[in-house]
């Protein structure tokens, strides 16, 4: 994976890609687990793009203020989103510092947004497999929060369940938090969008 390591392209019109983890199917619609696959799809509805499959994953494209933009849920389950993740890289010849990882973080209080540029996993399979498969932690991602209101031994079931109505008060804002974090990511880079949304 050496192409990985080219000068990054920051000509106006260069390619992000933003990438909602998740799990396929519709047993897992609007499952704490699967905010990542809501929060691109808030993208994609802002964006007027609309999904079809390619390869790993459900894919929209558009623009955004003059640049292009890639947006994927990969169908591959959670755990094993980095096989998805790696193919959208390679086959649009992108850096890891191109891509935008939107995910699940049962460490932060429902609807709590954080960016990061790079960093650990926190526990989460699906960033922990796309580490392994980049070879690298050194890419941005957005964790939203779904809170940890489970007893021992009960973490998946929870992450897999729906969440309440309390909780919908107000995870649905932040979703178009989320959006609009991801957009000033496509237009203004990382360090823009951790400024104006970390907080």
């Amino acid at each position: 994976m050496r192409w990985f390591n080219r000068k990054k392209d920051t000509m106006a019109g260069s390619l992000r890609i933003i990438i909602g983890l998740g799990n396929p199917g519709s047993k897992y619609d609007r499952t704490r687990h699967n905010i990542g696959f809501e929060a691109v799809d808030a993208v994609a509805e802002r964006i007027g793009a609309t999904w079809k499959t390619k390869g790993q994953s459900l894919i929209a494209e558009g623009r955004w203020r003059g640049r292009s933009v890639l947006l994927a849920k990969p169908q591959t389950w959670m755990n094993r989103s980095g096989l998805a993740v790696e193919e959208l890289l390679r086959k649009h010849r992108v850096t890891p510092q191109d891509i935008l990882v939107l995910v699940d973080d049962i460490h932060l209080d429902p609807g709590v947004i954080r960016i990061r540029q790079k960093g650990g996993t926190g526990g989460h399979n699906g960033l922990d497999d796309i580490i392994d498969w980049l070879d690298t932690n050194d890419f941005p991602r957005l964790r939203f929060g779904v809170g940890k209101d489970f007893g021992q031994g009960q973490q998946a079931d929870y992450v897999l369940d729906v969440f309440s109505d309390e909780e919908r008060t107000v995870v649905d804002p932040s979703l178009e938090r989320a959006r609009d974090a991801a957009l000033t990511f496509v237009t203004d880079g990382i360090v823009t969008a951790m400024n104006r949304f970390n907080g």
